[in-house]
């Protein structure tokens, strides 16, 4: 395939969604999942039961005075079908040196790792980068790490060194507030304790890149309390993800998912109880 590289507008201002590539997770990383109901849902997707192709998406958002990266994808640490995201970059005709601000959803390794090169260096000399303040403690407290599983403590070290190669240009936020421009944060905790969405507005246009709110589409639009195993807080995750999705199909507002099939971007409507996920068609014109 060609590069992952789809743009659109948001008012004024241009996203473009890049693909670092894709994870496989299976329905058996969701807590409280059967397999009949599991297989049905696969089935109504015209899907075979078992494995997904999970993308991973990140977003360029050109702000018309800075170029603003939402998450960085994988680098090259998860195999070869992720860390495409500098070949997606490339495409859209972007250097990582014209990258001004690199800000983090969150800190597991599909979202930051890419923010650095092999030898630990700023993969984007010249940004600075953002992450949320209850990220940041959680992955650099040794308690955690220490009494997280073995799989998981190569996390917490590649979280703290893709902050230490941005020691000089680290900006920490908290809360809801205008963090680049336009783009404002919105805390949604559980997947981690400061994972966080992104709201793009312009010209009465808004988008949400609410991060990994979704990783499977094909289960948890239709079964939100669904929760992934590596959620921090899976009560928490769920009741987040309940709430956003009620915002968003309530406000009819336009999201995009770093785990929603790429591009990503969609609507969600609510189907009875439940919701689903309305894919945006083809921005033909920008």
């Amino acid at each position: 395939q060609v590069p992952g590289v789809v743009r659109r507008k948001i008012g004024s201002i241009e996203v473009t969604a890049l693909l670092d590539g894709y994870l496989e997770i299976g329905p058996e990383m969701l807590l409280g999942a059967d397999a009949a109901t599991a297989e049905a849902l696969a089935a109504a997707s015209f899907q075979a039961p078992g494995p997904r192709r999970t993308p991973v998406n990140a977003y360029l958002v050109n702000l018309g005075d800075r170029l603003v990266l939402i998450d960085t994808g994988t680098a090259g640490g998860f195999g070869p079908t992720l860390g495409q995201l500098p070949a997606a970059l490339e495409a859209a005709g972007v250097s990582p040196a014209q990258v001004d601000t690199v800000l983090i959803t969150h800190m597991h390794p599909d979202h930051i790792f890419g923010a650095v090169t092999p030898a630990g260096e700023a993969a984007f000399p010249n940004a600075e980068l953002v992450v949320t303040e209850a990220d940041y403690r959680f992955w650099h407290d040794d308690t955690a790490m220490n009494q997280a599983p073995d799989d998981v403590k190569p996390f917490f070290v590649g979280a703290r060194k893709a902050a230490a190669a941005y020691s000089g240009r680290l900006r920490r936020i908290g809360g809801e507030r205008e963090v680049a421009g336009s783009i404002r944060s919105l805390p949604l905790p559980g997947h981690t304790p400061g994972h966080a969405g992104f709201l793009v507005e312009s010209g009465g246009g808004a988008l949400l890149i609410w991060g990994d709110i979704v990783h499977l589409a094909t289960y948890q639009f239709a079964q939100p309390d669904w929760s992934l195993a590596f959620d921090v807080d899976a009560r928490m995750a769920a009741e987040t993800r309940k709430r956003i999705l009620d915002r968003a199909a309530a406000d009819r507002l336009m999201v995009a998912g770093m785990h929603l099939p790429f591009p990503g971007f969609g609507h969600v409507a609510r189907d009875g109880g439940a919701y689903r996920f309305v894919p945006a068609e083809w921005p033909y014109a920008l």
